[in-house]
Formats: C-alpha cells, structure tokens, sequence
C-alpha cells in the first residue's frame, strides 16, 4: 500500500462492505435527496448574496455577470467498452458534456488563451473576481447545476472537455471519476489545494476514487461540512 493510500484511508471510514444493487441504488438516490435538498435551501438562503456579488461584478468589468462553460459530467455507461464500440464513438467526451455557471472572475477576454489551467495569481482575474475566488462565492450558481440534475454539491471537480481529453491520456484512471455526479465540492478539494503540476492531479485523482467506493450520506455530510472552515480558511481548491 503507497503512503498516499494510507494517508487517504486514514482520513475516511473503513471500507464498507460490498452493496448488492439494490442497495447501492438506494444509496444513490439517498445522497442525490441530500444534495439537492442542500443546494434548494442554500440558493434561498444566499439569494442576497448573490445579488450583491451580482452588482459588484457588473459595476466593476466590462463583461456578463456569468460565466458559463461546458464540463464534463456523469459517464452513465457501464462496463469496459469493446474495441468495436470504441471504434464507432467519433467524439468520445468522457461523460455528458453541460454548462457549469459561475459568477464571472475574469476579464470579459481571457477566453482567447483557450482551455488552460487557472492558477490563484493568474493575471486575467479581476479585482473583484480575486475576492469572489478566495472565498469562493464565485462557485454559489452552480447550486442551479445542482437542482438541473448535472452535479451534486459532494463529487469530483468537473474538468473541461479538453483538458479532460489531456489528462485522461495522462493520469490513470482519471476518467473513473465520471462514474458518479460531479461536484461543487469534495474529498479532493477539502484535502489539497489547486493543481500546479500533473501530481496534484494523480493525489486528488485518488481522493476522487477513495470518495466514489466509500459514498455515503454520512460522507458527504462531512464533506460539507469541512467545506465551511476550508472556504474561511482560504485553503483546499474548492
């Protein structure tokens, strides 16, 4: 067993036993209950907030108030694919590509570098996106993803289409990460802050794995509720 390995059991609840499918479906839609009864009582109760951070966006770029931009999402596909059924997928995305909505953070041009990285010190986020983005109020739309049915407010980060198309070449068993809904939050994010390098990619690749066998209501409970310290305490990547 590698370091990492030990480091992430030790954080988490012993492995549960194997569920036979008709308790993982239970527990499926148990967590999916939890996570949009959170996001329908959070967008109630941060509706002012949102509008303030709203105004302030508008008031200080030039630019839309949103941001929206495709990620990839839940791979509802089950079993390994054969080389045939490879053959016949022309645009194999990783999982159901959606809109993500974000208050914007960024100035109204900094599409033009394409999909890359965001790093906390990138030069194109705005005065008030840097605020937005080390409390991480940016990320309160995606509450609407949440209630649309393409994320949770627990699972792993959704990356881009195309750097999801990168790091699946690159990273194994990242594209293991779509088997559930994607997240606001999660494991990855509550233990390591924002990637530098393709190991912070590998680390929270295993967080993500580690969270998908132990999936819970009482895991992603306290995935929550980590997420408040780590956004006061500006550390994690959420």
């Amino acid at each position: 067993m590698t370091t990492t390995t030990q480091t992430l059991s030790a954080g988490m609840n012993p492995s549960p036993a194997v569920a036979r499918p008709r308790d993982h479906a239970l527990r499926v839609r148990a967590c999916r209950a939890l996570n949009v009864t959170v996001a329908a009582v959070g967008l109630v109760a941060v509706a002012p907030v949102m509008l303030v951070v709203a105004i302030l966006v508008k008031l200080s770029s030039r630019g839309p108030v949103f941001y929206t931009q495709p990620r990839v999402g839940l791979d509802r596909r089950r079993g390994t694919p054969t080389p045939e059924q490879l053959r016949r997928r022309t645009n194999d995305a990783g999982g159901r590509v959606f809109t993500i909505y974000k208050f914007r953070t960024m100035s109204a041009d900094s599409d033009r570098a394409g999909q890359v990285w965001a790093s906390e010190q990138d030069p194109r986020i705005t005065r008030i996106g840097r605020i937005l983005r080390k409390y991480r109020l940016d990320e309160l739309p995606q509450l609407w993803n949440v209630l649309r049915g393409d994320m949770n407010i627990v699972g792993p980060r959704p990356e881009q289409p195309g750097i999801f198309q990168d790091l699946r070449g690159k990273v194994a068993r990242y594209q293991h990460r779509q088997r559930v809904l994607p997240g606001i939050t999660g494991w990855a994010q509550v233990n390591h802050p924002y990637d530098q390098c393709l190991d912070d990619v590998r680390r929270k690749v295993e967080y993500d794995l580690e969270y998908i066998e132990r999936r819970s209501l009482t895991e992603d409970l306290k995935i929550m509720a980590r997420t408040i310290p780590v956004m006061v305490g500006r550390k994690g990547s959420i």
